[in-house]
């Protein structure tokens, strides 16, 4: 009898541990989930992943099982895992989701990883987020999903229907990109920028900034055709910053990351300077950048990295100087070129001191030998570092104190 009194006390404790985390529906069809929720009077929350995902694997491994998380979206929705990607080892359970995961996938164009879908309790979809976050996030995003104003596709059903004021059309080109649903962004965007009368304020710039993704968007001509009229309003290099990038990722990068490729620069750079007469040499050159420190070619890197500094650098961004400055000193053995990466991180913290770009500026005098100025500046980044910061850098003064490199020879 006391076996089976102490088996009752207990066992609510151990449906409790069962229960921490979200609870994900097993075994049940889409038709079964959607009759579930219904009959709860519950929303539908669809985590739709992929086996390969980092973020997905963050998502399941830290934030659903945690108690808060839990709580809130046991309580409001029926919360269902769907599989994406196909392998060889997957159950039958996965399997059984095949075909509606496709279906689903394909309907709501589900192209990034993690998306969560949200069907109110009659099986309506309403809402979608995408990525990992921290909890706090998590639950703010859950929250929004249950606010008709908020939600997506409700918003979509009301653009839709014919709302189309300017407030609302700038509003759910946002909540469309916020949705990574790109093909409406790119359309409601259009359509916003087509009631405006000068786009050339800082709130449209910047609107259209976050919008030009691709030659074709109208934001790419502005930018390339009036970059110091955009600079003026939002900032020194942001227009050609957008264009450079654009450029890059439709000319360059697919010719130079393909696998096995044999690069002929030559050729290439006569392709793109045919196109883009204006902004050829620049691509080119910081695209040759990128690529040998994706390759981990570092002798390459060296050459190529003073050439664009001497010729761009003066126009680099504090923390593109200090990407640069700590890229050289982790990986160059050219000591000139470690002493012109000097010059680079000293002048990412002329106009702000920044403890991180101070530590960078510290570890390339160290390594040039300069050891007693290093220690001065790394103890003034330790003086500035945050909590999170501050052990890293006294085990960097450490060494330099004890005079040990900070860096792993290559």
């Amino acid at each position: 009898m006391k076996k089976l009194i102490l088996f009752f006390l207990l066992s609510p404790l151990g449906l409790l541990a069962q229960e921490t985390g979200m609870h994900f529906e097993h075994g049940a069809s889409w038709a079964e989930v959607q009759a579930k929720a219904k009959a709860e009077h519950k929303y539908i929350f669809m985590d739709c992943y992929t086996t390969w995902c980092g973020p997905c694997k963050y998502m399941s491994a830290n934030i659903f099982p945690l108690k808060e998380t839990g709580d809130f979206y046991n309580a409001k929705f029926v919360n269902v895992k769907v599989q994406l990607d196909s392998t060889a080892g997957d159950a039958a359970e996965i399997k059984s989701w095949y075909q509606d995961g496709h279906d689903i996938a394909a309907k709501y164009e589900v192209r990034a990883y993690p998306t969560y879908l949200i069907f109110d309790p009659n099986g309506n979809i309403v809402h979608r987020f995408v990525g990992s976050s921290d909890a706090a996030t998590f639950l703010a995003k859950g929250a929004t999903s249950l606010d008709p104003e908020k939600q997506y596709y409700t918003l979509l059903n009301k653009y839709k229907a014919g709302k189309k004021d300017p407030a609302f059309l700038k509003n759910l080109a946002l909540v469309s990109q916020d949705a990574y649903d790109m093909s409406n962004a790119g359309l409601i965007s259009s359509e916003f920028l087509a009631t405006q009368t000068n786009l050339f304020t800082k709130e449209n710039l910047e609107f259209i900034g976050k919008f030009t993704r691709t030659s074709k968007d109208k934001g790419f001509t502005i930018m390339k055709d009036n970059a110091d009229k955009v600079d003026a309003v939002i900032g020194a290099g942001k227009a050609e910053a957008i264009v450079l990038n654009i450029i890059s990722q439709e000319e360059i990068y697919p010719v130079i990351l393909k696998k096995d490729a044999v690069i002929d620069w030559g050729t290439l750079t006569a392709k793109v300077s045919a196109k883009y007469p204006k902004e050829s040499d620049e691509a080119i050159g910081k695209s040759k950048i990128l690529l040998y420190q994706y390759k981990g070619d570092w002798n390459n890197f060296e050459k190529e990295i003073v050439v664009y500094m001497n010729k761009y650098g003066a126009k680099a961004s504090p923390e593109e100087l200090n990407s640069y400055a700590w890229t050289v000193f982790q990986n160059c053995k050219d000591m000139t070129c470690v002493s012109e990466a000097l010059e680079w991180s000293k002048r990412s913290f002329k106009d702000k001191e920044e403890h991180a770009f101070m530590d960078t500026y510290a570890n390339i005098l160290h390594k040039m030998g300069k050891t007693k100025e290093a220690i001065e500046w790394e103890k003034k980044a330790l003086a500035l570092a945050t909590d999170a910061d501050k052990k890293t850098y006294q085990e960097t003064l450490n060494k330099m104190e004890k005079g040990e490199k900070t860096w792993i020879d290559k």
